[in-house]
């Protein structure tokens, strides 16, 4: 009965996101509905305690990051910088190659250690105005985004170092480089496979006679007249955000140490700060800020006379993604917490191959909880001495453990409950009825991804 009371909430979130209901309201719902058919009595305890606490910990952490985000997409559109980059993409490529060149600034972006929300936010103006001038269906945008910065960037190649890929350092002792040969064959798969499909869907809608679409949300401003910025100049602030996350995520340790301590007149005590553990968001942040201002600094006569209206919305399109995901971090860590998911995390142990034990292990855990990231810990905080044993025994590297892990978190994550998908909906004024059975196909191919790894690996012994 407990497990299923989990998979009855999960069965609502997922339907209540579907149908374009607001996550920060039904999110709460179906976690705290599902502790009242557990314990009627832990429904306020865990409400306080568990749900905000995930929720608020998030905001803490990652608003910041989401509204620079905001800020530097918004200042890149009102320059005319995205114009001019897919201006110069459809010169240089052409306008049918448009779903490749979306897929290749979100990998080059993320694979550079940018946040995939913060990916979302700058790639969208140009996206936009690409699928715009090539008249390819906007709601087909979001499956060619995912690709690009969900995927194979996030948890397959080799040195990503995005958080998919430097959790299971912790607990199989690898680097973030394990594996590379199937990290690049798992790769070349999901980029091969992934934009065989959008480039069928692209077909198809054109056969149709479809084009980009009318009375659309959230439209980016486009730049009315005058001559548009050089490419190379527009390019530029992508580049200083990439390069000067890469620099800051390798200084900020060697500036504050392990820790810091900051004492100030007004503070009863001093503020102590693990570093390792904001490193990432530190850089990410410090990143954004030298974007902006890049573009302040190059194009400060096309962004002044929008800049006030323009970050108002960047600052509100912002909140409601970052508490859009909160409430979902929320809900994750309630169905964690409750006995459904114990009894999940033991039937999951009984899979015989250690390989795919972990591969379904860490999918299936991903999947519930919405997130990679958040179901990967679970599953490796449980199970990791199961998994190590396993591959111990089987005579397999743990350096193959760490990349089927690492992809495996990046499977059934992107279902409709998952923040990043909600994210990149609410950024790109489509919903999920229009848009998600293209995210959910790019879905599928990154869980095949990752059983064709384990296949490669036992037919060839790669590592």
């Amino acid at each position: 009965m407990s497990f299923v009371i989990v998979l009855a909430a999960l069965a609502f979130l997922m339907f209540a996101a579907y149908r374009g209901y607001s996550v920060i309201l039904f999110a709460p719902l179906a976690a705290l509905g599902a502790v009242l058919l557990t314990d009627p009595s832990a429904v306020a305890p865990v409400f306080s305690g568990i749900f905000m606490e995930k929720m608020v910990g998030f905001v803490k952490l990652y608003f910041p990051v989401f509204m620079l985000g905001a800020v530097f997409g918004k200042v890149i559109e009102l320059s005319g910088f995205s114009e001019s980059i897919v201006a110069a993409a459809i010169r240089y490529i052409g306008r049918s190659r448009a779903n490749a060149v979306i897929v290749a600034v979100c990998a080059l972006l993320t694979y550079g250690g940018v946040s995939l929300f913060v990916v979302v936010f700058a790639v969208y103006p140009f996206a936009a105005e690409l699928y715009r001038q090539s008249n390819i269906p906007k709601r087909l945008m979001p499956g060619a985004i995912a690709l690009g910065a969900f995927s194979f960037t996030m948890d397959s190649l080799p040195g990503t170092p995005q958080i998919q890929n430097i959790i299971p350092t912790t607990f199989f002792k690898t680097t973030s480089w394990a594996a590379p040969a199937l990290g690049v064959a798992g790769s070349l798969f999901i980029i091969i496979v992934g934009l065989s499909y959008l480039e069928w869907r692209r077909r198809a809608a054109a056969a149709r006679g479809e084009g980009y679409g009318t009375n659309l949300l959230n439209e980016p401003q486009r730049v009315e007249g005058g001559k548009l910025p050089p490419p190379l100049l527009a390019i530029l602030p992508l580049v200083v955000v990439g390069v000067s996350n890469f620099w800051l995520t390798r200084m900020i340790p060697l500036w504050y140490g392990q820790s810091n301590s900051v004492s100030l007149p007004g503070l009863t005590k001093p503020v102590e700060t693990k570093i390792a553990s904001v490193t990432a968001i530190w850089a990410v942040e410090g990143a954004l800020l030298l974007g902006i201002v890049i573009v302040l600094l190059t194009a400060f006569g096309a962004v002044k006379s929008r800049f006030a209206e323009g970050t108002k919305s960047a600052v509100s399109g912002a909140l409601l993604a970052s508490m859009n995901t909160a409430s979902e971090y929320g809900f994750g860590g309630v169905i964690a917490a409750l006995p459904g998911f114990l009894v999940v995390s033991d039937a999951l142990r009984s899979i015989p191959d250690p390989l795919v034990n972990a591969a379904v292990s860490v999918s299936t855990l991903a999947g519930i909880t919405g997130s990679a990231s958040g179901g990967m810990s679970i599953a490796l905080a449980a199970m990791s001495d199961v998994f190590i044993q396993g591959a111990q025994a089987a005579q397999i590297p743990l350096e193959v453990l760490h990349r089927v892990v690492s992809m495996a978190s990046g499977g059934m994550d992107t279902l409709p409950h998952n923040g990043a998908v909600i994210t990149l909906l609410a950024v790109t004024g489509l919903t999920h009825r229009e848009s998600y059975r293209d995210i959910f196909a790019i879905t599928l191919i990154k869980t095949l991804a990752v059983f064709f790894v384990i296949f490669v690996f036992y037919t060839t012994g790669l590592v």
